[in-house]
């Protein structure tokens, strides 16, 4: 089955032709980075503007890639939910459009069952069920994948999510946007015992709690700069990069311990920080737990991810209509069409 999906949540426009679930026949990613990097951050509607501009063109490019017309797709995936509303809708009322004058099946998307399904394409092997640590700009969870499309969602954060405060803490140690790659590079150049930074404890053990650090580093920065003293950006970086990921390794493990899974996944965008993949691999091999993370490539938002999730939404039979909605927010675990 050859499925056309369509990823715009946020500040990236993506299209891919997916295999059965598990194959990548074409992906390609259109980014505005750069131009968001004016602003530090991503302005919504300029992203959203962005999206009606770029998407035909990535649809043509992925379709291109795939050396296939539209005709011969057999469905039409794309993220409904969650994300940046007006960008949403872009990437949904264009994949109406093109599943209702083709005729095939629409296929709505969670982007964050997405992120997890980015693990499918790079590992063939790896089905449900097992448990997964979701890190990204906007959400951090802990998943039990108990099959496809049924997840159970037993920690989440409860107020900032992880990229949010490596971007934040980032914009404060002077890196540009978006600044979870800026520290993962500084983090190699410090000492990580130079400062002391808080670990935030929350009610349920497997819940997280960002906004209390981002804060400390930020008062950190301001209290050094009012009496005139120097900080080590690097060291700072380091520190602040390894707190961030002992607090998702030790909440994440832990609960894959206590839930009994000896199989875990890591998956998001903060996926891709060297730090938390590096310390997961060690912890897995140390506990006797495979461990599964997509590639560098993966870890981002794109359309591939969204395509391998949608293979296994349509086999359960969630086919949306041409009144499919665009959604800012949904729990993982609750979806809706």
């Amino acid at each position: 089955m050859r499925i056309l999906a369509i990823e715009s949540s946020c500040d990236e426009t993506a299209a891919a032709v997916i295999k059965d679930g598990r194959e990548i026949v074409s992906s390609v990613v259109a980014t505005q980075i750069e131009e968001h990097k004016l602003y530090g951050g991503v302005v919504p509607e300029i992203a959203s503007r962005r999206h009606c501009e770029s998407i035909c063109a990535v649809v043509a490019e992925a379709l291109e890639r795939a050396g296939m017309k539209n005709t011969e797709l057999d469905a039409i995936g794309v993220t409904y939910a969650p994300g940046l509303i007006g960008a949403l809708l872009v990437g949904v009322n264009y994949a109406k459009s093109l599943a209702f004058g083709l005729g095939k099946p629409l296929i709505p998307v969670h982007h964050i069952r997405g992120h997890i399904a980015a693990n499918y394409l790079a590992h063939p092997e790896l089905e449900p069920p097992y448990m997964c640590l979701v890190v990204s700009g906007g959400h951090t969870h802990i998943v039990e994948v108990l099959d496809y499309t049924e997840f159970r969602v037993i920690g989440r954060t409860i107020d900032d999510a992880a990229g949010e405060c490596f971007d934040k803490a980032a914009r404060a140690m002077g890196f540009p946007y978006p600044g979870g790659k800026y520290i993962d590079e500084a983090s190699k150049l410090g000492d990580s015992r130079k400062y002391n930074l808080p670990k935030p404890h929350t009610q349920n053990p497997y819940d997280f709690s960002f906004s209390g650090l981002k804060t400390a580093v930020i008062n950190l920065i301001h209290n050094a700069e009012q009496k005139g003293e120097q900080i080590n950006v690097n060291d700072l970086a380091t520190t602040f990069q390894h707190t961030v990921c002992r607090i998702l390794e030790d909440k994440f493990l832990t609960a894959a311990h206590e839930k009994g899974y000896k199989k875990i996944a890591l998956a998001g965008g903060v996926a891709a920080n060297s730090g938390l993949r590096e310390g997961l691999e060690d912890k897995a091999l140390e506990y006797g737990m495979e461990f599964f993370v997509p590639p560098l490539a993966l870890c981002g938002d794109n359309a591939a991810m969204i395509g391998a999730q949608a293979f296994y939404e349509y086999q359960k039979g969630h086919i949306a209509n041409e009144n499919l909605n665009a959604y800012a927010t949904m729990s993982l675990d609750k979806v809706r069409y």
